[in-house]
């Protein structure tokens, strides 16, 4: 006889499927869990008219019951993209309420797990924290230090000073002190986080990364094909994600190795900076900028680079960073305290947030070292070996074994 599933409602804002970032995040995770659980899914209208066909072309997901919901048109005609997220996220979950609240009660279900967005500044479900609560993989908590911010534009030095005020602050921040007190399970991306929840309830947190490796053999990487050393760097071009780091750096290597080129992908606010830091480094003829691209031209490029950089300076999980394994590519990153705990010196070049100065000669230094096409080819094969051990399979196992083992400590909260 087949042990029933436990049932777990799903708050997943970004949830769509053939996407990067948070959105595909979300996705993968509420496919894995669907494998132990039996899920109800809340997330956006807008992603309606890809979850319902997705799920019809593979029918062995067709049990997850997804929920959606968006206010009216007029209601949201501010919200353009990113642009009035956070608002509009905050608005949608308090509008939400009664729907998660209806639904677990009809449905007899006792497990709330708040997906996404995982930034514990933001809102939860005020219904759903009362249940037995997973909080997670969330972060959010991490700041960047005056002398890294004082290069950036005016606008984003003021929204980092803001930043540093509001964690100073978090002690008298109500609402995330109760999300603390509330959750059964927190799942922090980084140690930053883990360590700013109170003392009191941090023992029900755990290190987890929200990103795993895609499947391998999808997506096969190959080698650039010419005699230029390609580098490439991807994400959101907001200023606290490095790309100034990575440009001052290439700077350095390329004034003594002319047979190097850098890809930044991506779009923002953060661009005319950018370029003008290149140009003024004596490099705007090595570096693209290649703008906001699709899955598809994603993976093109990633598989044409020869070397992966990824210089945020706070971020709890990188998509790219996992996918450099899925492709046997080697990785030059900054040590997050998050997703680069799954990363050693064996198989990439970790580099300590340390001073802006000693940050920008260690990545000089590690550009320089992987501008040998040998080395490349040493690190990235260790790479693709050791992503086999990260994959979205093995993630899924992972959750399922730490909830299972909660909930069996509070059984109380479930029966």
């Amino acid at each position: 006889m087949t042990t029933p599933k436990h049932k777990i409602f799903v708050s997943a804002y970004a949830c769509e499927p053939g996407l990067g970032s948070e959105i595909g995040v979300g996705w993968h995770w509420v496919l894995e869990m669907s494998r132990y659980f039996e899920l109800w899914v809340l997330t956006r209208e807008s992603n309606h008219p890809t979850i319902e066909p997705w799920i019809e072309e593979h029918p062995e997901y067709r049990g997850i019951h997804f929920l959606y919901f968006d206010l009216p048109k007029w209601a949201r005609f501010w919200k353009k993209g990113l642009r009035g997220v956070r608002t509009y996220y905050n608005i949608w979950q308090h509008c939400t309420n009664r729907i998660v609240k209806r639904t677990m009660r009809e449905n007899n279900i006792k497990i709330f797990h708040h997906l996404t967005y995982g930034n514990m500044l933001w809102k939860v479900s005020s219904y759903g924290q009362k249940q037995f609560f997973i909080w997670g993989p969330v972060g959010g908590l991490e700041t960047i230090p005056a002398e890294y911010s004082r290069h950036y534009t005016g606008k984003a030095r003021i929204i980092e000073r803001v930043r540093r005020a509001v964690i100073k602050l978090l002690p008298l921040n109500y609402g995330f002190k109760q999300r603390c007190k509330n959750a059964d399970l927190v799942l922090c991306k980084t140690e930053i986080t883990r360590n700013l929840i109170p003392a009191k309830q941090r023992h029900k947190s755990v290190l987890f990364t929200d990103v795993a490796v895609d499947d391998i053999a999808k997506i096969e990487g190959k080698a650039a094909c010419n005699d230029k050393t390609e580098y490439i760097t991807v994400g959101r071009l907001d200023a606290w994600r490095g790309f100034d780091l990575v440009i001052e750096s290439f700077a350095r290597v390329a004034k003594n190795n002319p047979n190097m080129h850098l890809a930044i992908v991506g779009k923002g606010s953060d661009k005319e900076r950018l370029q003008a830091l290149a140009q003024n480094n004596g490099v705007a003829d090595k570096v693209t900028f290649t703008g906001k691209v699709d899955m598809n031209e994603y993976y093109r490029l990633l598989a044409a680079a020869d070397v992966v950089v990824n210089a945020s300076l706070k971020e709890g999980a990188v998509t790219v960073s996992f996918d450099t394994m899925a492709m046997g590519k080697p990785l030059i990153c900054l040590d997050t305290t998050g997703y680069t705990r799954y990363f050693s010196n064996e198989y990439a070049v970790v580099i300590p947030r340390t001073t802006r100065t000693e940050v920008i000669n260690n990545l000089s230094h590690a550009m320089e070292r992987m501008s040998d096409a040998d080395e490349r080819k040493t690190i990235g094969g260790k790479a693709r070996n050791a992503g086999r051990q990260f994959t979205w399979e093995a993630r899924g196992k992972e959750f399922r074994d730490l909830v299972m083992e909660r909930v069996k400590t509070d059984n109380n909260k479930i029966s």
